[in-house]
């Protein structure tokens, strides 16, 4: 039978049943990676492989979500509790088969009916809209599965989709069984499948290890609903990457330059320019305005937000950085700081955590910020260190300033007033404060308070109040 979005069966206002459970699979040993991290806790513009399958797998909305752990379960059950804690884990002990992981995920959920979906956790590119149209295909069709498929170029290693007389899938052979014949089919299996839950765990009640792997396999539930009379249905993505798995790190190389390549797609129909979209890395969680520009060589990293008007680059790194419009950003690296509107930052500048810089300040050439509260329209122009200090409105700090914030046992912070000025070479040794207006000359150690009614001109070398 076919069901249409108009026929009463609906539950809960959706074409057929809910999405009892989402199975994620997570057990593999990823052999392939060389690694001592698991798989899938590898990354894809900065994110978990895995944690990109769990927010596909949420757009279905499921009543569980379901994530099957085995090698290295440790490090997976710990990234688990960091980025969704609500999820389910089932542990696999030994790995026999697609089919017996699928067993190990349902095992803590008992009797359940409606709809499963089950997934990868190495298959990054697969997206949440995909899964819907998938879920929402199979209430509509009738159909026992669902499977995803495609037509590729190269079908070698996939298992090979065989049709049936009514246009469904009669069965799934595995590469490694299959006949001459099959191996020529183009039509292959993704390993991703939505399932009624009758059919799922009566199938997997049939399955046999009569196999060249001596595994459980999954895609041997198809024979088994085609030998009951429940259609097995396709839906057929173009998009090939949503199909594609991550097995070693080439292909983990291959997987992020797609996903940059679609958020870099993804920025510049939104109005940011993009100069070189090839040398210019964003990872998923940054948010740029229109009329920013992203010159060659710049990479921004996790929570970092560019207000319009914006130019970065080239190469340049930031890192959790918020960046005011009109800013400029220049060969630099920023990790943690704030930089206000209209700011010069760079070549070569370092703004290290802590560092908020307001309105119109320039930093120019190998100045370096730690902990440093920067007031508006302030200078260092170059080749300068401000750490554990709070400058005011329109100071100078003049090449080769150090503010000194160490005395070998712990850290102070010093404070330079709105307006002063502080000469080439000059150390500020914590705790001082220099106070507004005030002039230190170039060359001065200061390890006094300066007042802005004596100014320390002309000192050299010595303790300056």
């Amino acid at each position: 039978m076919t069901v249409t979005a108009s026929d009463d069966v609906t539950t809960n206002g959706t074409v057929g049943g809910e999405v009892a459970a989402v199975v994620v699979l997570a057990a593999g040993a990823g052999t392939r990676m060389k690694s001592s991290r698991s798989k899938v806790l590898h990354e894809v513009a900065g994110r978990s492989m895995l944690s990109w399958a769990i927010d596909a797998a949420e757009q279905v909305s499921p009543e569980h979500l379901v994530v099957v752990v085995g090698h290295q379960r440790d490090q997976v059950e710990a990234h688990l509790r960091e980025v969704a804690p609500a999820v389910v884990t089932a542990v696999q002990e030994e790995q026999k088969g697609t089919g017996h992981a699928v067993m190990c995920g349902l095992a803590p959920l008992g009797e359940i009916s409606g709809i499963v979906v089950v997934t990868y956790g190495d298959v990054p590119l697969l997206s949440g809209e995909t899964l819907v149209a998938m879920v929402e295909n199979h209430r509509r069709s009738g159909d026992a599965i669902t499977v995803l498929t495609a037509h590729v170029p190269d079908p070698t290693g996939y298992g090979r989709i065989v049709r049936g007389d009514d246009a469904g899938i009669a069965r799934i052979v595995e590469h490694k069984d299959a006949s001459e014949d099959e191996r020529a089919l183009d039509e292959i299996n993704s390993g991703i499948y939505v399932f009624d839950a009758d059919i799922l765990h009566d199938g997997l009640a049939s399955l046999r290890t009569d196999n060249v792997q001596g595994e459980l396999y999954l895609t041997d539930v198809i024979a088994h609903a085609n030998a009951v009379g429940r259609r097995v249905g396709a839906y057929v993505t173009e998009d090939l990457w949503q199909t594609e798995g991550v097995n070693n790190r080439l292909q983990l190389a291959r997987m992020g330059a797609e996903m940059n390549r679609r958020i870099g797609e993804r920025w510049m129909l939104a109005g940011v320019t993009i100069i070189d979209p090839a040398t210019t890395w964003i990872e998923d969680s940054v948010d740029i305005a229109p009329d920013v520009t992203l010159l060659p060589g710049t990479q921004l990293l996790g929570a970092t937000s560019v207000a319009t008007g914006a130019v970065i680059g080239p190469d340049t790194t930031l890192k959790d950085v918020e960046v005011g419009e009109g800013a400029t950003i220049l060969r630099s690296q920023g990790l943690l700081a704030t930089v206000g509107a209209g700011c010069q930052v760079g070549p070569f500048a370092y703004l290290r955590p802590g560092t908020e810089l307001g309105v119109d300040v320039r930093l120019g050439a190998f100045v370096e910020t730690k902990r440093a509260v920067i007031g508006a329209g302030s200078t260092i122009a170059h080749q300068a260190y401000a750490a554990d200090v709070e400058i005011g409105a329109g100071a100078t700090l003049c090449a080769g300033s150090i503010v000194a914030n160490d005395d070998g046992e712990s850290k102070h912070t010093t404070r330079v007033g709105a307006g002063a000025f502080i000469g080439a070479h000059s150390v500020l040794v914590a705790p001082v404060t220099v106070s507004d207006g005030a002039y230190v000359a170039a060359g001065s150690t200061v390890t006094k308070d300066v007042a802005t009614s004596g100014d320390a001109s002309g000192a050299r070398g010595s303790g300056l109040d």
